[in-house]
């Protein structure tokens, strides 16, 4: 049992988690969650809804315009202040908003994502599951 625990501390927020839309509670896509150069991206690697599957960002600015929602990264450059990650983007892409986001672990199964503009208070959270 000992062992389990520290297995999914070490795993921290890296893995794929099941995204739950906060307004319907329906689960919406599998993002999975890495690592690169220090910091925590996400990228949506299943789209649940089968009418959905081929959809694309048309609201997005920049280089994500027009591209396929399935295998775009949302999540972009948080990194580990103490028990939360914090300082990133994360991509809203039903309607191509750039949030400022935190994440931070709620047990070993449970990830509180918090997207916002200006102050964190003010924004909304979702809870995501882990696979």
């Amino acid at each position: 049992m000992v062992a389990g625990v520290f297995s999914a501390t070490a795993q921290g927020v890296v893995g794929q988690w099941k995204t739950i839309d906060d307004e319907t509670g329906e689960a919406k896509s599998i993002v999975e969650i890495y690592e690169k150069d220090g910091k925590i991206y996400g990228k949506v690697v299943k789209i649940l809804n089968p009418a959905k599957k081929d959809a694309k960002c048309t609201e997005c600015k920049g280089s994500d315009k027009n591209k396929p929602i399935l295998g775009m990264v949302i999540i972009k450059g948080l990194e580990k202040d103490d028990d939360e990650y914090t300082d990133g983007k994360i991509l809203d892409p039903n309607n191509g908003k750039l949030y400022s986001c935190t994440i931070k672990l709620d047990g070993k199964d449970k990830l509180e994502v918090r997207g916002y503009i200006g102050f964190s208070f003010i924004g909304r959270s979702q809870t995501w599951t882990r696979v």
